[in-house]
């Protein structure tokens, strides 16, 4: 029993005693640290597999509704892609539509902000290359989102309390009794937040909105947003990225049925938006 005895308690002094003896709470030593929670976001990425194709692309000159975007004869669906001009470099986000009509010329043919944003004269061809993008949900760790400015709020300062008989800035009256209700401490309310506007109600429908453009300039995009607002639609400017460049989608919608999914779309080409087509959001 002695020699027992003796043996526990050098067990203990090393640190490794029986396990009925460590405190709740006790870790193990070497144990790794707590996993890091993560968010998904989304950004768009490069699906040459979709759709891709290096051609000559040709401004007219004339100016074009529904912001950047190029046609080609061969396209079944529009696609939203990233097309690059091969001689200078610069590159910009848009649409891709089928050519209604063959003509004689180069394969693309280019929109005047499509043009502007890639730095193409009227009527002087250029080398493009047009690639479709898809949306992808990449992870996002705690440590991106402190580096984007996600730094934790600072701790609120402390409020000091003061009679009802005290004067801003001065000091409580001698003959203030404490616990009195007449010199109790004053809490101020903090003000009721803001609001945000409801969103959209979710659509059942396949695809209920109907894309209108994608712009380079917000600018554009927001001015085409309310011309439509105010022939009575409900119109989205949505802000997306690709290859470090912003770009602005003007989408209507929701739809909440197919026939209001035609009527919707029948309104938005009556503006004089013949391209526009159905997304999902």
């Amino acid at each position: 029993m002695l020699s027992g005895l003796v043996a526990l308690a050098a067990g203990c002094q090393d640190g490794a005693g029986p396990g009925f003896l460590k405190k709740p709470g006790d870790s193990e030593a070497g144990s790794s640290e707590a996993p890091r929670s993560t968010r998904l976001v989304e950004r768009d990425i490069e699906a040459p597999e979709v759709f891709q194709l290096s051609e000559t692309g040709l401004w007219d000159g004339r100016p074009s509704l529904g912001g950047v975007w190029v046609a080609y004869a061969d396209v079944k669906d529009p696609e939203r892609v990233i097309i690059r001009n091969e001689a200078n470099g610069k590159f910009v986000v848009g649409a891709l539509f089928r050519r209604e009509r063959e003509t004689p010329g180069p394969a693309l043919q280019v929109s005047s902000d499509a043009a502007e944003a890639l730095g193409m004269l009227a009527g002087a061809p250029a080398k493009l290359n047009v690639v479709a993008l898809r949306r992808e949900e990449v992870a996002e760790t705690p440590d991106s989102a402190a580096a984007a400015g996600d730094a934790p709020l600072p701790e609120p300062s402390e409020i000091e309390a003061l009679s009802l008989d005290t004067p801003p800035g001065g000091t409580p009256p001698a003959d203030a009794a404490i616990g009195d209700d007449a010199t109790s401490a004053v809490a101020t309310a903090p003000a009721p937040a803001a609001t945000a506007p409801a969103a959209p109600p979710a659509s059942k429908v396949d695809r209920p909105y109907v894309q209108i453009g994608i712009f380079s300039v917000e600018t554009n995009a927001e001015e085409t947003a309310a011309a439509l607002r105010k022939a009575g639609m409900t119109v989205t400017v949505k802000t997306q990225s690709a290859s470090g460049k912003s770009f602005y989608r003007v989408i209507a919608g929701p739809a909440g049925s197919a026939s209001e999914k035609d009527r919707l779309l029948a309104k938005v080409k009556k503006q004089g938006f013949s391209d526009a087509y159905f997304v999902s959001n």
